[in-house]
This record gives C-alpha cells, sequence and structure tokens, in this order.
C-alpha cells in the first residue's frame, strides 16, 4: 500500500511563501484529517522558529508521524530528537556534482558518515528515514551501496530524491526496479517538476515497487516545485486502482487552503483541483455531458470524488444544451425561437473579448423574454471607503436588504478588500468570494476597469457577475452585489 509523505517544508521553499505558526498547525492538522500518513515538518536546526513549530507539530499528537528534517550531523539530529519528532529524516549529497562543491566529501566519506548518522538516528528514534540527495544523478552502483550501507546500519525507509527533476518515467521505473530488488528496505521517492516529469515520475515509481511518496500540496516546492499530492492521489487511485488511503473528497478543499495561506492561486487549468477541471463551454462538450458525464470527463474521476463541482461556462463556443441547461436551473425557460436568440446574444458579446457571466446571461435571458429580472434584493445607497499610507483600509456601506435598511464596516487589506468584506457582513445568505479579477478596458490612469466576481454559497453553487467604472472600488461593489442578488434571485425561483 502507498502512504503518503506531504512536506510543510517544501511549501515555504517556494519563494515568497512564509506560512505563519497558526497557519502551518492548521495545515497539520487538515492534512492529518485527509488520511496523509506522514508530514515532514520542517528542518528544526535550520532557526529558533523553525524549531519551534516542528515541536509544536509534534506536540499536537495527531495521527500522522510527524518528521524532522535533519543533515547528516549528530547536532541536527539533536534538535530533532528534542523537537519529539517521530522520525528523522537525515540526508546526504551522493552526486559527484555535489559531493564535490557542497560538502566537499570523498564517496568513501559519505558511506561512512551514513552508517554512522544512521546508526546514530536508530539509537535516539524508533524511525528513520535516509536520502541520498541527487540520486538520480549518482552513479548506480554507487547509489546502491550507499542504500545498502543505510539499510544495515538500521534505517527503517530509504528515500531517492530527483533533487532537479532531470529524470524520465521510464529511467526512473528502471532505478526503483533495481533498488527494491537489491536493497533490503522499503523506497521513498522525492520528485521536483523542473521539466514538468515530477507526477509521472512518482506515479511511475509506485509501478515499479516504492511504497511511500512525498508530494506537496498545489506542488508548492523549490524552484517549479514537487509532485503535486491531487494528481498523484488521484492517478494511483483511478488509473493504477492503487488505494491511497487519503480522504480524495477532501483535495478541492485542501489545496483552496493552501492557496489562501500561501497566496499563490490554482490556475484555472490545474489537473483535479483547477477551476476548469470539470468546466465545459464547447456545444459539443455541453451537450455530452449533460447526457452523460463520462463522454468528455474522465468518468474514473468525478469532481464529486475529489470535492469538486462540474461547471458549464459561457463563451464564443457555447451551445444551446449549455445555455438551456443553465436557464433551466435557473427555472427559466425560454422557447425554441428564444433560446437561439439568447445563444446568439451570448456569443456575440462574447466574440467582442467580454467574459459572460451567469448574471449576463439572466439578463439577457429576461430581456429577451420580457420577464423582468424578478427584483433585487441588495440595492446600495451609499458606500464610503478611507485608506491611506499611514491608515488601514476601511469601508462602510449602507444598503436596503429585502427592503430593510442596514449598515455595516470592514477593515481590509485595501479598500476593494474592506469594501468587498464590508458588503458580505449585510449578506442574507452565506457566501464566499471564490474569483476576482480587473482588466483595462481602456488606457491611462482613468482608464475604465472591469471586474469579475464568482461568489460561492453554502452549497458549493458558483455564480459569476461583473460591473465596470473608472472608479474600481465602485466596479468592484457592482460586482459583487449583482452576484449576490443572483444568487437571490435563483434560491428565490427554487422556492417557487
Amino acid at each position: 500500500m502507498t502512504v503518503f509523505d506531504t512536506t510543510l517544508r517544501d511549501g515555504e521553499q517556494t519563494p515568497g511563501i512564509s506560512f505563519t505558526f497558526a497557519q502551518k498547525l492548521e495545515i497539520a492538522r487538515q492534512l492529518t484529517s485527509i488520511g496523509v500518513y506522514a508530514i515532514e515538518a520542517g528542518f528544526p536546526a535550520s532557526s529558533e522558529g523553525e524549531r519551534e513549530t516542528v515541536k509544536a507539530i509534534a506536540d499536537q499528537r495527531l495521527d500522522a508521524v510527524i518528521c524532522g528534517l535533519a543533515r547528516s550531523r549528530k547536532e541536527d539530529v539533536d534538535v530533532c530528537i528534542d523537537c519529539d519528532v517521530d522520525m528523522v529524516h537525515v540526508f546526504i549529497p551522493t552526486s559527484e556534482v555535489q559531493r564535490v562543491h557542497t560538502i566537499k566529501k570523498t564517496p568513501e566519506e559519505v558511506l561512512d558518515i551514513t552508517r554512522e548518522i544512521v546508526s546514530y538516528v536508530r539509537d535516539h528514534c524508533e524511525l528513520c528515514m535516509f536520502s541520498a540527495m541527487d540520486a538520480t544523478r549518482t552513479d548506480t552502483e554507487y547509489l546502491i551501496e550507499v542504500f545498502r550501507a543505510a539499510a544495515d546500519a538500521g534505517a527503517t525507509i530509504i528515500n531517492v530524491p530527483d533533487t532537479v527533476g532531470v529524470y524520465t518515467p521510464t529511467a526512473m521505473k528502471n532505478l526503483i526496479t533495481r533498488i527494491v530488488s537489491e536493497v533490503n528496505c522499503p523506497v521513498d521517492v522525492h520528485c521536483h517538476n523542473d521539466f514538468g516529469l515530477a507526477v509521472a515520475n512518482t506515479t511511475t515509481a509506485v509501478e515499479a515497487g516504492a511504497s511511500q511518496v512525498q508530494v506537496t500540496v498545489n506542488g508548492l516546492g523549490e524552484r517549479a516545485g514537487n509532485a503535486d499530492i491531487s494528481q498523484t492521489v488521484m492517478i494511483l487511485e483511478s488509473i493504477y486502482g492503487v488505494k491511497t488511503g487519503i480522504k480524495t473528497a477532501s483535495l478541492y478543499e485542501t489545496s483552496r487552503l493552501i492557496s489562501r495561506y500561501s497566496g499563490i492561486g490554482v490556475l484555472p487549468i490545474q489537473p483535479v483541483v483547477g477551476d476548469n477541471a470539470f468546466s465545459h463551454e464547447s456545444g459539443i462538450h455541453s451537450h455530452g455531458v449533460i447526457a452523460c458525464a463520462a463522454t468528455f470527463e474522465p468518468g474514473i474521476m468525478t469532481p464529486e470524488m475529489v470535492g469538486h463541482r462540474r461547471r458549464l461556462t459561457l463563451g464564443k463556443h457555447v451551445g444551446r444544451h449549455a445555455v438551456r441547461q443553465m436557464l433551466t436551473d435557473a427555472h427559466i425557460n425560454p422557447s425554441e425561437i428564444e433560446i437561439d436568440r439568447i445563444v446568439e446574444k451570448v456569443k456575440f458579446m462574447s466574440v467582442k473579448g467580454k467574459k459572460v457571466t451567469d448574471a449576463d446571461l439572466y439578463e439577457i435571458a429576461t430581456t429577451i423574454m420580457g420577464i423582468g429580472n424578478g427584483g433585487r434584493a441588495i440595492e446600495l445607497q451609499d458606500i464610503a471607503i478611507m485608506t491611506g499610507n499611514h491608515v488601514i483600509p476601511t469601508a462602510s456601506v449602507k444598503a436596503l436588504v429585502n427592503g430593510k435598511e442596514l449598515v455595516c464596516s470592514s477593515t481590509g487589506n485595501g479598500p476593494v478588500d474592506a469594501a468587498l468584506k464590508a458588503i458580505l457582513g449585510i449578506v442574507p445568505a452565506k457566501v464566499q468570494l471564490k474569483e476576482f479579477n480587473i482588466e483595462a478596458i481602456s488606457g491611462g490612469s482613468d482608464a475604465i476597469g472591469h471586474v469579475n466576481i464568482a461568489i460561492e454559497d453554502d452549497h458549493g453553487h458558483v455564480f459569476s457577475a461583473s460591473g465596470s467604472g473608472d472608479d474600481i472600488v465602485l466596479a468592484s461593489t457592482e460586482a459583487m452585489i449583482n452576484a449576490i442578488n443572483l444568487l437571490q434571485r435563483i434560491r428565490q425561483a427554487e422556492t417557487k
């Protein structure tokens, strides 16, 4: 059975990322809740703050094995032991380029250090992982010798790092097959994504006999990152039929948690967890998916399996079936002639370069059908913004909400953030901001800005809307209110 080792450490090695103490604790709890076997909590000898974090995570007594990283130095191992970790992960460079230029050791010296440090770890800790850093650029005969030395000294698992991401799946399969057959110790892999092969190399290693893999959420890590947990898990579960022990329905949620804390967004086209992973615009695709989801989705992996949802989207390739389905979901039932006119208008707007939102579609439909928009749940009456380089951005809004005047104030990271939070403070439904994009329609400092917003309700339904204007704060609030009114309109229709 493959077990998963996720690393907080690699996430923070992504340039510009620095999780807070509280965030690291929450991430560790989240990883444990989804079934991760081991968490490499950090490199405690690197700083006092890192030591405190690793110890705090270990003190949580989570179900996962908590691991501390250490160079092949006794003082590093001692710090890990002091943190009360369950496993110590020691590493030493083995490739010629790294031995010569980083630690300046001979092959024989590396072998001696390996035996000594693994024995030292096992004298103080039940579990010891040993990594031959830059294994994939190490002479294979020598690499096998190093791993045997580690296993003989008591390593409980050996790790094969593709440190600079230069291996191919074929080469990885050959290497892991040989190591598994010649070294009497469970094998783990740690793959980097410099050539975009981290996930492929990781899953191939499992096929070749690796019993544990190291991954990160959203593929975060040094340079181009590491193997992504969502992709790795779903390939193993859905394609290989390997039971990983991971609660796949929480993958999307976990991805968004790390995205929020790291400040690095998930690309729409990211496999498994990206917004477009289960979205369909093309008329042929939408028609097929409406009839049977497996026509234009893998089938062996559904959005429900990973905690995601399927969406039909609007654009110049949209077809009648998708538009009709989206309108039917909103309890809007145009005639055949009306649906043709609605699709024509959507495509015309898309060709002109405008992103057509859900709110746009319903506005187009109700106008063409002459049925009105059903009223607005929220009408903005007034908004006031205070901001500056020495002032916490603050927004106050006054609005009519279902005919009742409400006022709310909020602070934020900037005036737009503060304004949107203030609006959300008076919303009659529980929603969260899912997507926010701004683009300039014209040039200059007085350019017209176009804001696209998507909100998600507590049932996982997503509603998109937009707003435009030369004041980006007002354009943003307009878009948010349009999205909320759309949500309220759909809910009202559902209760009729």
